[in-house]
């Protein structure tokens, strides 16, 4: 990964204990905000032309990935929003979370650490990687070779940043979360260094749990915790 996108950084955070709740006035209050500060700070500008969008473009085509045909998750969002609609509100954490992203065009996903049983990683697939969709009963095999990110040989995203899974979706029952947000060195970073901090404070004040946060990049490309 690092070869082939040298200036990636991976912002994870690991958060445990929080309270989760239903959609609060709170959250839909600054989920719509960021979809307003979205809209103008995009517009003007075609969409796979601004700068925030084509990083991410740009990163997922050096390893191999289509970027119109599997559209990452930040230009998905983005397309839905400066077409005018809204993201759905799904409950305080998942709102929270989305309006972060937004704010600062970063991709931020969450993963209920109850699904996780083995090592995380970003790394291509091998036989016997398998992935069950959101909202899905069935399983897909993934096939060698695709970009993924993968709790051992269960697929929580496919091709990297284009589709997460049924398993670790946060509910209102989730108290424990392995946040991942994709960045890069350069102009980009101060928007990944943003979103961490804010996402840090969120999950102590707001959802009262208690975060480790640590930075995956070229120099340090795995940790534990």
């Amino acid at each position: 990964m690092f070869e082939q996108n040298p200036h990636v950084c991976f912002g994870v955070l690991v958060g445990r204990g929080l309270q989760n709740t239903p959609t609060t006035a709170e959250s839909t209050d600054m989920l719509a905000a960021a979809e307003a500060a979205l809209r103008e700070r995009l517009d003007g500008t075609p969409l796979k032309e601004h700068p925030d969008i084509k990083v991410y473009r740009d990163a997922i085509q050096n390893v191999g990935i289509n970027p119109n045909k599997y559209m990452n998750s930040v230009e998905a969002m983005s397309k839905r929003i400066m077409k005018g609609q809204s993201l759905p509100r799904i409950n305080a954490l998942v709102d929270i979370c989305n309006a972060i992203g937004l704010q600062q065009v970063v991709s931020l996903g969450g993963h209920d650490l109850k699904d996780i049983d083995a090592g995380l990683a970003v790394r291509r697939a091998v036989e016997g990687d398998r992935f069950l969709p959101f909202g899905a009963e069935e399983w897909e095999q993934v096939g060698p070779g695709e970009v993924v990110f993968t709790s051992g040989n269960t697929v929580q995203t496919r091709r990297w940043l284009w589709r997460q899974s049924e398993l670790g979706k946060m509910t209102l029952e989730t108290t424990d979360v392995f946040f991942q947000l994709v960045g890069f060195k350069g102009d980009h970073f101060v928007q990944l260094k943003n979103a961490m901090e804010e996402l840090e404070e969120i999950v102590c004040s707001r959802f009262g749990g208690s975060v480790q946060t640590f930075l995956v990049d070229a120099d340090r490309p795995e940790l534990e915790w």
